[in-house]
């Protein structure tokens, strides 16, 4: 009686390991359309706030369209601008002074 306790166990252990194991799964054509578009998906993880929240509503929006590069280049043209009548650059409250109106004027 125990032989044949023994040998049912040992042949649901094998028919157990036989099913545990994963199909192949055959190669599917949205495959290249997924590799596509891996920004999308990847600006939406790096959505994240500076306390380590994730973003949310508008903010969210703004992020994935400046990540997948749809914003506009001004703010780094109006950066690249900032410089004082002498030719110095422009540093603190005078910069960003200058980036906002830029920007505004870019806008327009």
């Amino acid at each position: 009686m125990n032989k044949f306790f023994a040998s049912a166990l040992v042949a649901l252990f094998a028919v157990n390991m036989a099913y545990a194991q994963a199909p192949a799964t055959p190669a599917s054509p949205a495959a290249p359309a997924a590799a596509a578009a891996p920004a999308a998906g990847n600006c939406e993880a790096k959505a994240v706030s500076k306390s380590g929240k994730p973003l949310a509503g508008a903010a969210k929006t703004a992020y994935i369209k400046k990540c997948e590069g749809g914003a506009a280049a001004a703010p780094s043209d109006c950066a690249g601008k900032a410089v004082s009548k002498s030719g110095k650059p422009l540093a603190g409250a005078a910069k960003t002074a200058f980036i906002k109106k830029c920007e505004a004027d870019a806008a327009k």
